[in-house]
Formats: C-alpha cells, structure tokens, sequence
C-alpha cells in the first residue's frame, strides 16, 4: 500500500518550489525519482488539488504526499549467516565470505548475500539501483573475501554512488602472490580491458580504461612467495588479479590469472582466489562529520595458508 505523508510549509521559511520543500522534509525516506513518480501522478496535493513541482509553496501551505509503493523484489529472505562489521540506520558494512556471490545472476541460486541481508535487515535494503540488487553499491568477485557496504535507503545509496565514482574511499586488499617483489612497494598504472580471445577474462590492454594500483611488501616466504597490501585508485573488473599477474606476481589460486600450483608442491593447492577486502574508509554517505573505517579479520583458509607458507619456506 501506498503511504500518505502531510506536509505544512513553516512560517520561519520563505516560499519555494514544492518538489525542493518535500524533497527535504522526505530526504531521510525517500528519493528524488521516486518523489518525481508522486508528482507525475498526482499524487501530491493541496486541498485536494494535484500541484506540479514548480508549484510555489507558503507559509501555513498543507500538501498532502502519497508515496508510491516500495518496488517488489523477487529475492526471497533467507537465513543465511553473515558477519556484520558495521550498522546503522543508512547502511551496513558486512564481512564477505569467500565463495559467496554478492547479487543473483544466471547460475546463481537462493544463496547470494543479498538473500542473507534480506533476512538480516528485514527487507531495509535501497532498491535504487534494482530489485535483484538491494543495497548493493560496489561488489566484490565471487571467490573474494572481505568488507562490502551496503545501502539501506536511497539517500544512502545515491550518495555511496557518487562515493565510489569519485574514489572519495580507501579500499585496501590483501592478496597472497606468487613470487617475491625486488622492491618493497610500487605502483601499477596500466589500462584494463576485456580479453579479445577470452571474453571471460580482462587484461591489460592499451585500448582498456586507464587502472591505477598501489602495492606494498608486507611480508615475504622465502623467495617463493609474498603478502602484499594493495589500494585501488580505479574500479576495474578483476584489476588486482590483472594488475599482479600482469607485474609477474599472481595471487595463489587464481587459476585464470596465471596461478601455477605445480611451482608449489610441499603445499596442498589452494582452492580459491586468495584476495580479501581488508579495509574500508571513507566518509559517511549521510551523517555530516562522521566517518566508516573497518577491517574485516581475513577468513580462515586465508590465515591458513599464511601460516603454512610460513612453515614451508622461511
């Protein structure tokens, strides 16, 4: 059902248009297209008559607002655990599991972190960018681990929009590669795009979108492998899968990015892409003054594997 808000312009305001006057009074639930949708169809009235946008609102002015309903999903809540780093009333910040994948798509099943936040958030999740895509702002691949934001509303999730699109965040990966860098940090700007043989796969290509990654040498095993800590600067598609195969260095169990398990025999072969989402900072997209900044502890065949290399090669 559609809800009905009421409205009364105060006399400390002078008048202004209604489509300004009611986008601020309902900025906290709603957003400007779905406010646009009450005014293309009436729904927003003064003493029972429809008013367009540009209509001039004063002080003791009464409008009535009927909201159109919430979009239906098809996502079906489901009971599925998943760590939380952070939560408010506009987002939540979770820890991904490696092998979960964020959204549904062909292939997919009732077991994607959409389905789990569903059911964690009771349905609040900010259905702007898709009914098959609630909350979601940014992803993170299937086999990756590590923090995720989400939108619970659509002032949240607009604002994460221009967040992320402007790379007004911190994002810092952790990634176990093959092979030991000569030098402790460095910094990877080469275009990625899609492969031209492979369409699954991307690649470093001079007809690509310019990529831009920091790296450090957090730790190294011998001279057979190393931890490195990695920022993006972009959001390309697989970009530090692409960007360290492409350095000389791909990360443990990315088979498609040039992975080779036989070079680690004394080791059981890693069953996943060792890449984890460590940190993410960044502004709050709706509290002025406030900031998010977590960590998300890396899973346990992660950990795992750090210690086994630590064992095996040093």
């Amino acid at each position: 059902m559609s809800d009905i808000r009421q409205y009364v312009h105060p006399e400390s305001l002078p008048p202004m248009r209604a489509d300004k006057a009611v986008a601020a009074f309902l900025s906290s639930e709603t957003s400007r297209s779905r406010l646009e949708e009450s005014f293309r169809s009436g729904g927003v009235r003064m003493n029972g008559t429809p008013v367009s946008k540009k209509f001039e609102v004063r002080a003791g002015d009464v409008l009535e607002i009927k909201m159109p309903p919430s979009p239906e999903t098809e996502i079906t809540p489901v009971d599925i655990p998943v760590e939380i780093l952070y939560e408010d009333e506009d987002v939540v910040v979770v820890n991904k599991p490696a092998g979960m994948t964020v959204h549904p798509g062909s292939g997919t099943g009732a077991d994607t972190l959409v389905h789990a936040m569903m059911h964690r958030c009771g349905g609040n999740l900010s259905f702007a960018g898709g009914t098959m895509r609630p909350g979601i702002v940014h992803r993170l691949d299937k086999e990756t681990s590590g923090a995720l934001i989400m939108a619970k509303n659509d002032n949240a999730y607009f604002r994460l929009v221009e967040i992320f699109s402007k790379r007004m965040l911190d994002k810092e990966y952790l990634a176990i590669a093959s092979g030991v860098p000569t030098v402790g940090s460095g910094v990877i700007n080469k275009p990625i795009g899609r492969h031209p043989t492979f369409k699954t796969k991307m690649c470093v290509i001079e007809t690509g979108r310019d990529a831009r990654t920091e790296w450090v040498l957090v730790e190294k095993f011998g001279g057979r492998a190393s931890l490195l800590s990695c920022k993006i600067r972009t959001g390309r598609t697989h970009q530090i899968r692409v960007h360290l195969k492409d350095l000389g260095f791909p990360i443990f169990g990315d088979y498609t990015y040039g992975f080779q398990k036989n070079k680690f025999r004394e080791i059981p072969a890693p069953q996943r892409v060792m890449l984890h989402a460590r940190r993410l900072s960044l502004e709050h997209p709706t509290q002025r003054g406030k900031s998010i900044d977590v960590e998300a502890p890396p899973p346990e065949d992660f950990s795992e594997l750090l210690n086994t290399l630590r064992n095996t090669y040093i």
